[in-house]
């Protein structure tokens, strides 16, 4: 009786070590939190697209006040934003490992999406030549070729690739509106100019000029003439200046151009760093956003920003790689992990977290949410980067409200 009350005690002590064992191998990386989110925000679009069924199978959903501009627009939205946010994941070498299977057959079907979208008689084929928003999302496709070069641009044949540069350059007819909207010309000339294709210059330097004029301090740009304050300097205008400005001064190597007085690469990242930092403060302890301004939709496309830093190495001193990752993971887990997000064909719904049609703007449509993807940027480091080997920190406001030190907040000012 005794023997028998020993070996259930022994069983009883052992059970919560061995729970804690069970339990340690099913917790996710964070690494493997993004990957398996960016898997499924990038399946249904991809698989369908790659066979020409996009357009037959996307169940497509339009703001409420929509504005009657042709409906088509959604699926180059779609594409275009989807493959901006997951170029540089897919710029990885290969490898045998459970996401570098995941990965490669991302990319297989993303080469085969390309061809699609260009050629004429594809069922896919995109909405080129209708629409002034077709500018916006060409755009992305282009800074999606700008941030996978080698793994997208290089791979695909002769006669798509032409077919792009003929499209991207009919896109001069349109007049982008006085906005964050000349960067996307920016971005599609700028993208030709690497290419190797003829590119109007006059359109990347009047509008990196423009947006020169438009910076107001402390981090932050004015898109247009007057200031707002929401997501645009993420979703848009940090990221597509330096990308910009990174093509037509040889990544700084031409410190000054003559016709674009004050437009400095350097310069233009230390703004970013400075916003990065302002946005990681944003990260509430709760893994939350402030839900301010228009096209909140775009769910953590408000990150890109951030994201950008991390990608490129670019982090200001101040944030940490463990502070970053796991103030972003916070906010992806806390956006994505409540499966709310994905209509019945999976793809993303309109909301901000959830199904949510009435905040959407008169030119949203669910096409448009695939700004999302701009958050996962880092994925394109290995996973071996310190990015994701350095050890989980809290990030600022979750240290703050729990009592830690923390750093003080200063503006930042330009001589």
């Amino acid at each position: 009786m005794k023997k028998q009350n020993w070996l259930l005690l022994l069983v009883i002590l052992l059970l919560p070590a061995e729970s804690m064992i069970a339990k340690k191998k099913t917790e996710k990386s964070d690494r493997e939190i993004w990957c398996e989110i960016m898997y499924r925000m990038a399946t249904p679009v991809l698989k369908n697209m790659s066979d020409g069924l996009l357009k037959q199978n996307m169940l497509v959903e339009l703001s409420p006040t929509w504005d009657g501009r042709n409906k088509e627009v959604t699926y180059m939205e779609c594409f275009g934003r989807l493959m901006a946010g997951l170029a540089p994941w897919l710029s990885l070498p290969d490898d045998d490992t459970a996401e570098g299977i995941q990965r490669e057959q991302l990319r297989e079907w993303a080469l085969n999406s390309y061809k699609q979208a260009v050629d004429p008689a594809a069922p896919d084929y995109l909405l080129w030549r209708q629409e002034g928003q077709t500018l916006v999302d060409a755009a992305y496709i282009a800074e999606s070729f700008l941030r996978g070069y080698d793994a997208l641009w290089m791979p695909l044949d002769s006669v798509t690739k032409q077919r792009y540069i003929n499209e991207f350059t009919q896109l001069r007819r349109v007049d982008p509106s006085y906005s964050n909207w000349l960067l996307f010309s920016a971005t599609v000339e700028s993208f030709l100019r690497k290419a190797g294709a003829p590119s109007d210059t006059y359109r990347i330097s009047s509008s990196l000029r423009k947006i020169e004029e438009w910076y107001v301090g402390d981090g932050w740009y004015s898109d247009g003439p007057h200031f707002a304050f929401d997501y645009y300097n993420s979703f848009v205008i940090h990221p597509m200046y330096i990308e910009a400005l990174e093509i037509i001064t040889e990544a700084g190597k031409h410190k000054k151009i003559w016709n674009m007085p004050g437009c400095d690469y350097h310069k233009a990242i230390t703004r970013a760093q400075r916003f990065g930092v302002i946005l990681e403060r944003l990260i509430s302890p709760e893994g939350t956003l402030p839900v301010v301004g228009r096209s909140i939709t775009y769910r953590t496309g408000s990150l890109q920003t951030l994201a950008l830093l991390a990608w490129r190495k670019w982090l200001p001193e101040e944030l940490t790689n463990g502070q970053v990752r796991a103030g972003m993971t916070a906010v992806i887990n806390r956006m994505f992990g409540n499966n709310r997000n994905f209509n019945k064909k999976d793809f993303l719904t309109l909301g901000f977290n959830g199904s949510q049609p009435g905040i959407s703007d008169y030119y949203t449509n669910n096409g448009s949410l695939y700004m999302a993807s701009l958050a996962f940027l880092p994925l394109g480091l290995p996973a071996d980067d310190p990015f994701w080997t350095d050890a989980s920190q809290p990030w600022t406001s979750k240290k703050a409200w729990d009592g830690e030190d923390f750093p003080r907040d200063h503006s930042y000012h330009e001589e």
